[in-house]
C-alpha cells in the first residue's frame, strides 16, 4: 500500500502541473471572477425580463460550468472556506434555474439571483481577502488529500484487511491492481474533465460523476451484505483456529476489487482538480502544496496500516460487522453525493428541504431527492439486517438441537 501511495503522489503530481499549466485563467482576483458571472447573471435576468426562459437559464449554466466550476472557484471554495459553503451555492443556482423554469415573477427570480450574486462575492472578498502563509498552503493542501483519501483508505484497508483475516492473502492483489487501474483511470478523466471543461460540457461531466458513484452505491451495498452474511457463519465454523479455509469465489473478488477500484478513482479525479484550482491560485508558497500532499499521503499510510493492525487483533465477528457497517456508510454517502452531482448536471430536480444542513462527509445535502433515497437504503438495510439476525438467531437454535441429540 505504500508503494501504491507513492505512486499516487506522483501521479498527482505531474497531472496537476500538466492542467494547471492548460487551464490558466485571464483573472487576477476572485472579484474578477465574480464581475464576470454578475455580467453573466444579469444578462440571464434580462432575457427573462424580454421572455426569453431558456436564454435565461443557460445564461446561468454560463455562470455555473463556465465561471463557478471551469475556473476552479468552487473547488477553491470547498478547499479554503467549506464544502458546505460550495453546496450551498450549488444550490442557490439551481434555486435561480427553478424559479427560471417555473416562469415565476420576474421579481422573485431577480431575488434569486441577487442572492446567488451576494454568496459569490462574499465568498471572493473572503478568498482574496486571505494573506497567502506558509502554513496556510500547507494546511490547505493537507487538508485535501487526506479529507479526499481517507474514504478510498478506509474502504481499500477494509477490503485488504477482510481477506487476510479471512485467510485469503493470496486475493488481496486483485484489490492492488484495481487501485492502481483505478490511479490511471482517474487521470485520464481528470486531463478529460479539464479538455471538456466549459457550459457544452460542464453538465456532462456532473451527469459521469453522478452515475459513477451510484454505481459504486450498488457494489458497496452488495459487499456489505455479502461481508455481514459470513460473519456469524465463519464465527461458529472454528475459523479462529484457523481449521476452516474461506471459501471466496471469483465474482467475489471481482466485486471486492471493483469496490476498491470505485472508491479510488471516485476521489482521484477530483483530487487532481482540487489541487489544480489550489496551485492556480498559490503565488508564493507553491512548495509547502507538495509539502502538504506528501504529508497528507504519508498520513493516509499510517491510517491504512492502523486499520490492519487493529483488524488483526479484533475478533472475527465484531470486525466483519464493523466492515460492514463501514460498507453500509460509505454508501449511504455514495447515494446522497451522486444525486447531487445529477442535480449540478441538471438531471434531478433541486427540492429544499428546511431544518437540514449539508454534511459532506456523509453525503447528506438538504434536498428531498438526496434524503429520501438515503432513508430508503437505510431503511432496507435495517430489515436486511434483521432478517440476517434471525438467521444466525435460526442456526443457533439448530446447531444446538443436533447438539442435544
Amino acid at each position: 500500500m505504500r508503494k501504491v501511495l507513492s505512486v499516487v503522489l506522483l501521479i498527482v503530481a505531474i497531472t496537476i502541473m500538466f492542467t494547471t499549466s492548460a487551464s490558466a485563467a485571464p483573472y487576477k482576483t476572485w472579484g474578477d471572477v465574480v464581475d464576470g458571472m454578475e455580467a453573466t447573471v444579469d444578462r440571464a435576468y434580462e432575457l427573462y425580463v424580454a421572455g426569453d426562459a431558456a436564454g435565461a437559464k443557460e445564461q446561468v449554466n454560463v455562470a455555473y460550468y463556465g465561471f463557478y466550476e471551469k475556473l476552479g472557484f468552487e473547488k477553491t471554495v470547498m478547499a479554503y472556506i467549506s464544502g458546505n459553503r460550495a453546496t450551498k451555492v450549488e444550490y442557490q443556482f439551481s434555486a435561480a434555474k427553478k424559479a427560471i423554469t417555473a416562469g415565476a415573477p420576474k421579481e422573485k427570480v431577480k431575488a434569486t439571483l441577487d442572492t446567488l450574486v451576494k454568496l459569490l462575492r462574499e465568498d471572493a472578498d473572503q478568498l482574496d481577502g486571505k494573506k497567502e502563509s506558509a502554513i496556510g498552503v500547507f494546511l490547505s493542501s493537507l487538508l485535501i488529500i487526506t479529507r479526499e483519501g481517507f474514504e478510498a483508505i478506509l474502504i481499500v484497508g477494509a477490503i485488504i484487511a477482510y481477506l487476510i483475516k479471512s485467510g485469503n492473502k493470496d486475493k488481496t492483489r486483485a484489490v492492488y491492481v484495481g487501485s492502481l487501474v483505478a490511479l490511471g483511470a482517474s487521470v485520464i478523466m481528470a486531463f478529460i474533465l479539464n479538455s471538456l471543461a466549459g457550459v457544452a460540457n460542464g453538465a456532462n461531466q456532473e451527469i459521469v460523476e453522478g452515475v459513477t458513484m451510484l454505481v459504486a452505491v450498488a457494489v458497496l451495498f452488495y459487499v456489505s451484505n455479502w461481508m455481514i452474511s459470513k460473519a456469524e457463519a465463519e464465527a461458529w465454523s472454528g475459523y479462529i483456529e484457523g481449521k476452516v479455509q474461506s471459501s471466496i469465489t471469483k465474482g467475489s473478488v471481482f466485486s471486492l476489487a471493483f469496490a476498491a477500484f470505485l472508491a479510488v478513482f471516485r476521489e482521484g479525479a477530483e483530487t487532481i482538480l482540487f489541487y489544480q484550482a489550489l496551485l492556480s491560485g498559490t503565488k508564493t508558497y507553491t512548495n509547502m502544496l507538495w509539502v502538504g500532499l506528501a504529508t497528507g499521503c504519508v498520513i493516509l499510510v499510517i491510517i491504512y496500516i492502523l486499520i490492519r493492525i487493529l483488524s488483526i487483533k479484533l475478533p472475527l465477528k465484531p470486525f466483519f460487522l464493523g466492515t460492514s457497517i463501514l460498507m453500509f456508510i460509505m454508501s449511504l454517502s455514495f447515494m446522497g453525493t451522486g444525486i447531487k452531482e445529477l442535480q449540478e448536471g441538471n438531471v434531478v430536480s433541486v427540492t429544499p428541504v428546511s431544518g437540514f444542513i449539508s454534511v459532506d462527509i456523509l453525503g447528506i445535502y438538504p434536498t428531498v431527492e438526496t434524503l429520501i433515497p438515503q432513508a430508503v437504503l437505510l431503511a432496507i438495510t435495517i430489515i436486511t439486517f434483521v432478517f440476517q439476525i434471525r438467521k444466525w438467531k435460526s442456526a443457533r437454535e439448530k446447531k444446538l438441537s443436533a447438539n442435544n441429540i
